[in-house]
């Protein structure tokens, strides 16, 4: 069985959780070193994580001989550089979300990878979640029929790293951060080929002493006539909330992926440890997560990469996912600017998705329009005559 070496770019909190998983995932794969911008920080996560090197060169931690997998771990406004270094080095390169700050820049990032011939993998963890991906199994089982609606929620109180309050090396606020994760999960449920029309969305910084948003709300119109929406915010008290509802023509999914999990308790000590990602106290009533990594999907987004690369097939979340991501994200700015639907300007390829019409029941000549039961037993049914177009109900 093949194992693969591993060029850790950044050494932030994303990196110790791609660690933590990469080391653990497969029991075969390992990063064999870790590039930093500083050397302190480089040794250190080096130490942590029993990696035998650490530089201050992204060159050489991607050309390093032993590496055939780049992870890039870095802020925003550095994927673009160190995508294309990977790919002209050979390398797979396997890129953070957001995968750029602009369509334009994800875009420049598909040209390199392709014209390298590499493997390129999206890791978008909240699209692996196990809740996810149990529900988007029965989604395309038909188990709530046509996706009518989806909405997606990711609040907690404000990111961890300086740069991401920097919108010029951000990119944005909590949509950048925030957004692009909601994005992917909706298009997960509605279906990959239901190409996104238009956005319609507000923003605002309503709390932080920042030029880019701290809070946001979007619609999006895909091409069935689904809509999704997203909510996400930097402002959210109380650790984080991940929260995501299906609504179908057969059926309805509601997820909820942290902060009510079944895993609750009460402490009146003054303990000072870990709880989990984002959470603001370590007293009181505590939200905690089994096993961490794998409840956020790192365990299987990095399992269907390797398997992926393996097999000579595309991984389920792909660079192409990742600029459709940014192009949603830029129509969410114009929408902004423009107080109205902003539509999405993408290179499309992913065929066409006819509109949500269901077979409507006939029942003597009408259209049964809705079917209740009563609680005796019987049931209402509400019909339309197809000629008039005027409705009666009917007991049976």
């Amino acid at each position: 069985m093949k194992s693969h070496r591993i060029a850790m770019l950044g050494t932030g909190l994303i990196a110790d959780f791609y660690t933590k998983a990469l080391h653990g995932q497969r029991s075969r794969d390992a990063v064999s070193v870790v590039y930093s911008r500083t050397q302190e920080r480089g040794d250190a996560f080096a130490r942590r994580w029993g990696i035998a090197r650490a530089t201050t060169s992204i060159d050489e931690a991607i050309r390093h001989p032993e590496v055939d997998v780049v992870v890039v771990a870095l802020p925003n406004h550095l994927h673009e550089e160190a995508v294309a270094a990977a790919a002209r080095a050979g390398k797979a390169v396997l890129c953070t979300k957001p995968l750029g700050r602009t369509a334009a820049e994800a875009r420049r990032m598909i040209d390199e990878v392709e014209r390298a011939g590499v493997f390129a993998g999206y890791l978008e963890d909240l699209c692996y979640t196990p809740k996810t991906l149990k529900s988007i199994e029965s989604v395309r089982a038909g188990a709530v029929g046509d996706v009518l609606w989806v909405r997606s929620r990711e609040a907690h109180p404000g990111p961890h790293s300086a740069w991401f309050w920097d919108e010029k090396q951000a990119g944005g606020g909590c949509i950048v951060d925030l957004g692009c994760h909601c994005i992917e999960i909706i298009r997960n449920f509605v279906g990959k080929g239901n190409r996104p029309v238009e956005v319609l969305c507000w923003k605002d910084t309503l709390v932080h002493p920042i030029t880019a948003e701290d809070n946001a709300i979007a619609l999006i119109r895909f091409e069935s006539g689904a809509m999704g929406q997203f909510e996400v915010s930097w402002t959210f008290r109380g650790g984080m909330d991940l929260r995501d509802e299906v609504a179908g023509t057969r059926g309805t999914i509601w997820l909820n992926h942290f902060l009510r999990t079944g895993f609750e308790m009460f402490t009146a000590g003054a303990a000072d440890g870990y709880i989990a990602e984002k959470a603001e106290t370590a007293s009181g009533w505590l939200f905690p997560v089994g096993d961490e990594v794998a409840e956020l999907g790192y365990v299987d987004m990095f399992t269907d990469m390797f398997d992926a690369m393996e097999a000579g097939r595309e991984p389920r979340e792909t660079f192409r996912d990742g600029s459709i991501v940014n192009a949603v994200m830029d129509a969410c700015f114009r929408s902004v600017e423009t107080h109205g639907w902003a539509k999405v300007e993408l290179d499309w390829t992913g065929g066409s998705t006819p509109r949500i019409a269901p077979t409507p029941e006939l029942l003597d000549g009408r259209i049964v329009v809705k079917r209740e039961l009563l609680p005796d037993g019987r049931a209402k049914l509400i019909l339309k005559d197809p000629a008039t177009g005027v409705c009666s109900d009917r007991v049976v």
